[in-house]
């Protein structure tokens, strides 16, 4: 079962929800750490205060906000715990929005919301039902990790979902990043368009969605422990030039992705008819004639010889 990383509550008017925070996503990452090459001893960072130049504990440690180079104010844990803030261990909702109105770029991490005991229960699933038939997200905010945030309440199958975003004032505005203008015809676009319903998919499944990455570097590893030979790298596509015409590519890309999906490309097969030998028929004609060659030749030979036997015999008759 996933550790809880936050306990508190979701204060809906004058509802509160008892509820566990705990991360709805693993990393599967392959990890690294650092050694010395000369005899792979595992290479650590250890933490010297600067002015008695020694190693310090972590129960020596605290936190602290520079003022100046010369002057720090030091903040405990304790103080951060009494922060004068109605959302240091709430997350009060302030309002309701289309799911759709929100910017993804404002979206961050999701956590599972978990009720608190058997009292939570009844008033978690209020929320959650109510949530998923009126259609609509909440917003929130809570004091976490340092730092108050706003976040989103919303519903997956049967499970309330807090997303952590980013304030407004976190995300860079692109203007300076704008293209220059471009002449983009409206056959290309509808071009454009089909190519993008023909990769559309209904989920994100299958060997397009599989980390690669992860599966070859684990081939490596294990081929490094098994002192076996590295697999060998796949040859790169070779790309295709620089494009001049934007149609003909846009095309070739559609016919790909019917190709892909075993979808008829539309393009008219070249048949070619194969030469027809004209003296396939000859020969057994030949065959023919010498046969009858032969035949009739036995049966010449046939009369002769049935001719000298009869004129052998008449002298005998005559006698």
């Amino acid at each position: 079962m996933p550790r809880s990383i936050w306990s508190g509550a979701i204060s809906f008017g004058l509802v509160t929800v008892p509820c566990h925070v705990v991360s709805a996503s693993e990393d599967h990452s392959v990890r690294f750490h650092q050694y010395h090459l000369e005899d792979m001893a595992r290479v650590r960072v250890r933490k010297f205060c600067e002015v008695e130049d020694r190693e310090v504990r972590s129960d020596e440690i605290g936190k602290g906000y520079e003022l100046t180079k010369t002057q720090v104010i030091p903040i405990t844990d304790e103080d951060l715990r009494n922060l004068p803030l109605p959302t240091a261990k709430a997350l009060e909702i302030h309002g309701f929005v289309p799911w759709e109105s929100i910017d993804p770029l404002r979206i961050g991490e999701g956590y599972y919301l978990q009720p608190d005991g058997q009292v939570a229960v009844k008033p978690y699933e209020l929320l959650r039902q109510a949530l998923a038939r009126s259609a609509r997200v909440a917003v929130t905010k809570f004091a976490w990790s340092g730092r108050e945030r706003l976040g989103l309440l919303r519903v997956r199958d049967d499970v309330i979902v807090l997303h952590a975003m980013r304030w407004p004032d976190e995300v860079r505005d692109p203007a300076e990043l704008y293209p220059p203008e471009a002449d983009v015809s409206d056959a290309e676009v509808d071009e454009a368009v089909e190519l993008i319903e023909r990769m559309t998919t209904d989920r994100l499944e299958g060997p397009d969605f599989v980390d690669h990455y992860t599966e070859a570097l684990e081939k490596v590893i294990e081929a490094k422990r098994e002192d076996r030979e590295l697999p060998e790298a796949p040859e790169p596509e070779k790309p295709a030039g620089k494009v001049l015409d934007l149609m003909a590519a846009l095309q070739e890309s559609v016919d790909k992705a019917k190709a892909s999906r075993g979808e008829d490309t539309g393009t008219d097969a070249q048949v070619h008819e194969m030469p027809v030998k004209k003296t396939a028929k000859k020969a057994p004609a030949k065959k023919t004639a010498a046969a009858k060659k032969s035949t009739t030749a036995k049966k010449t030979a046939g009369k002769k010889t049935t001719a000298k036997k009869a004129a052998a015999r008449k002298p005998r008759r005559s006698a």
